[in-house]
């Protein structure tokens, strides 16, 4: 999404967002009380809850399975950091908005949409297992093994099922952005946000995909926007847009605050490259063996390509001859865990830097440090 250069403006001291002495808000009659983010939080879970109930008593007038699946999808938004739903929250709260119904509403569909491009995510990596348990296909799955079927039948049906709830889960998210946009100045714009979101996280998906497929190195400026456009979009510049324009910003603010958090969304995602594969299973919740045995291309292994201890170790290790640990041993002893983690260091140093130019909300500045400082350091 083009986003618009306003350092011109904040180097000559103007204030790039409108703070409001009234917003849309007030116009509604709608209270405009601050809320805490512990009672924020538990307000979009709870309206999530309510949605998924909703929904299951909707589908079983068309079969009682329909109704079960929604059922067991309601588990697919337990369990995260929530993370989606603060950015939203602090950027919405940091410029005025005191809607928090609509902002629920916003925040449950970006939480609603990380379900959903988590739940295909596994069908594309076949895999059954998520945040270390089974996920929804490996219920369908294990249901069809007790049936009697063959395991490729079995892991068929388990794919089929995982496919077909997160399609609904995409369409749960357009669905509460609509009604969380209803009625405000920029709804068009709050929609887009959405599409935008789950637009450039297929592109990186696909990406994704294809450079696993490759014999050589797609380079470390293609990785690089592909952990862009497959996690920092969604996960980071799209919910501070979507919060800013909630909240009656303008659109050139909104677009600044995303370019803000884009840098921060790929050092979160180079973070867990190197969780990927330096971390603890136990605290991940991830196999450190996964990406490197299925050929996935990281900042990891794309900076250590063309070394031919790495790519002796790397064969060897597919071969069952040598363990991870010596894997590691050689990704260290090349640099890529220390490349990856300065580059992750510099980006969120950069985006500080910016957040700093454009003379954002002190209190949003000051959430936007908390969070880098726990992208940085984070252990799962």
């Amino acid at each position: 999404m083009p986003v618009t250069d306003h350092s011109q403006t904040a180097r000559r001291g103007a204030t790039l967002y409108a703070p409001r002495d009234g917003s849309p808000d007030d116009a509604a009659g709608v209270t405009r009380t601050p809320l805490a983010w512990d009672n924020f939080q538990g307000q979009v879970k709870a309206l999530l809850a309510q949605d998924f109930a909703a929904q299951g008593r909707r589908a079983a007038a068309y079969s009682p399975a329909f109704s079960v699946l929604w059922e067991r999808m309601a588990g697919t938004v337990a369990g995260g950091k929530f993370m989606r739903p603060r950015l939203v929250y602090t950027s919405y709260e940091s410029f005025g908005g005191r809607d928090w119904t609509a902002c629920a509403e916003l925040a449950a569909a970006f939480e609603m949409l990380h379900a959903a491009l988590l739940v295909h995510d596994d069908v594309i990596d076949r895999d059954f297992v998520r945040r270390g348990s089974d996920n929804l296909g490996a219920v369908y799955r294990d249901a069809a093994l007790a049936q009697g079927h063959a395991a490729s039948d079995a892991d068929h049906a388990g794919y089929s099922a995982a496919i077909i709830a997160g399609d609904l889960l995409l369409t749960g998210a357009v669905r509460l952005a609509t009604r969380a946009g209803a009625g405000r100045p920029h709804a068009d714009a709050i929609l887009a946000t959405i599409h935008e979101a789950f637009f450039a996280a297929a592109a990186g998906e696909l990406d994704d995909l294809l450079f696993s497929l490759r014999s050589a190195s797609p380079g470390l400026p293609q990785v690089l926007n592909m952990e862009r456009l497959k996690t920092a979009v969604y996960s980071f510049e799209m919910p501070l847009r979507a919060g800013a324009l909630l909240a009656g910003q303008p659109p050139g603010t909104a677009d600044a605050l995303a370019d803000v958090g884009r840098g921060i969304g790929v050092a979160y995602q180079l973070i867990d490259d190197v969780l990927g594969t330096f971390g603890q299973p136990e605290v991940t919740g991830k196999s450190v063996e996964s990406d490197l045995r299925e050929g996935k291309r990281t900042i990891l292994t794309t900076f250590a390509e063309g070394s031919d201890a790495f790519a002796a170790v790397l064969a060897d290790f597919r071969g069952g001859v040598r363990d991870i640990t010596e894997v590691r041993d050689v990704l260290r002893d090349l640099g890529a865990e220390s490349y990856a983690v300065d580059l992750a260091e510099s980006l969120v140093a950069r985006s500080l830097g910016r957040a700093e130019e454009l003379r954002l909300p002190a209190s949003l500045r000051k959430e936007l440090r908390r969070i880098c400082d726990y992208v940085l350091t984070r252990r799962s």
